[in-house]
């Protein structure tokens, strides 16, 4: 019997720095840095482009109740930081207000070069998003998931969706955030990888050519990680609430076991190409869970929701095996009530229009449970 792999996970988020009076962005990062370099706090604080944005990721977990309980500490130290400052922190992927021409970017010289190489696309990446570490030791199934799990991204992101807002408007899209990304190069879906040489062939190809210094620049919506043995889906929204992000790390985790299984029975699952998948992925960024998508399988048009219950019912023996039952249990919730993005637009409708409103209630949504 092959060893399963041992599915630890950890969460990387990307937090949204604001005054609570004004409700704007402010540059935040440059507060802890001495003669060019971070000062040393109690959890790493990871640089960002825009000086307004801060990264934070968890340890490594065994468990999505254990990732819960270190995203909580997470989100309580930035928090508190933030609150020394006169400051409040955000989980959503765009700002509603704040305009990206009017952000500063972080003077460190790696953001200095991706500044200059891409220039405008740079300063308008003015999102924030939530990566999703999986662990998987034997790189060859690592690429083998990623050619299947690619079809389950665009629900991933219909679950996650909080982007419905760019520069003091609704966008018509729910996932704005996923459309201003795929400016950048090697972003979005990636290729099928018929193995392992074949991925480090193209790693191989763009590092001697100079294209990229290494797999950092590789912005796929997942790939293999560059350093440690996981798969990282990079698709999703940033969830304001973290019962809703433990609930898709949980799908995550489960996805990956099912995937698993089906290789140790020599099953396999049809691998779809690029072009159909982006199909999906544009519904999915524009409607949220309100439109259709299409299950490629049946042919067939369906409501978005009726393919995510039938999702989380395809990993329900996985879910019950890694007994993560209760983690997953706000997807129900996310389907029944609408995901961040439709929390954000009801509250903008009701405040006729008042995005400043619309900023209080991510900023209270992002600390519930802290």
């Amino acid at each position: 019997m092959i060893e399963r792999p041992q599915l630890t996970l950890g969460i990387e988020e990307e937090y949204q720095v604001i005054d609570p009076e004004s409700g704007e962005l402010r540059s935040f990062i440059t507060q802890f840095i001495e003669n060019g370099q971070m000062v040393i706090v109690e959890r790493e604080i990871k640089a960002e482009l825009h000086q307004s944005m801060v990264e934070l990721g968890t340890p490594v977990c065994t468990t999505p109740a254990e990732a819960k309980e270190e995203l909580l500490r997470q989100r309580a130290f930035i928090s508190r930081l933030a609150q020394e400052k006169g400051l409040a922190i955000v989980a959503a992927s765009t700002h509603p207000s704040s305009r990206w021409s009017e952000q500063e970017v972080t003077p460190f010289p790696r953001y200095q070069g991706v500044l200059e190489e891409m220039q405008l696309l740079a300063q308008r990446l003015l999102i924030y998003g939530m990566h999703i570490h999986v662990g998987l030791e034997d790189p060859n199934f690592a690429i083998d998931t990623m050619n299947v799990l690619r079809y389950m991204l665009p629900h991933l992101l219909a679950l996650s969706a909080s982007s419905p807002f760019w520069q003091g408007q609704p966008t018509g899209l729910k996932s704005y955030r996923a459309v201003v990304f795929e400016d950048f190069p090697r972003s979005g879906i990636p290729d099928v990888f018929p193995n392992r040489a074949a991925y480090e062939g193209l790693i191989s190809t763009l590092t001697n050519t100079g294209c990229i210094p290494d797999t950092s620049k590789i912005w796929w919506d997942v790939r293999p990680h560059g350093i440690y043995p996981t798969l990282e889906f990079r698709i999703c929204d940033i969830c304001p609430r973290v019962d809703e992000a433990i609930a898709i790390t949980a799908l995550c985790q489960a996805l990956v076991l099912w995937h698993w299984k089906l290789r140790q029975r020599n099953v396999t699952f049809r691998v779809f190409t690029k072009e159909l998948i982006d199909e999906n992925k544009w519904r999915a960024a524009r409607y949220g869970l309100d439109g259709k998508m299409i299950d490629f399988g049946k042919q067939e048009e369906l409501p978005a929701r009726s393919l995510m219950r039938e999702l989380v019912e395809l990993v329900g023996e996985e879910i019950a095996e890694l007994g993560t039952e209760k983690e997953i249990a706000p997807i129900e919730q996310i389907l029944a009530n609408g995901t961040s993005a439709d929390r954000q637009l009801r509250v903008y409708n009701e405040s006729g229009g008042d995005v400043k409103a619309v900023v209080d209630h991510l900023a209270a949504e992002t600390i519930e449970g802290l």
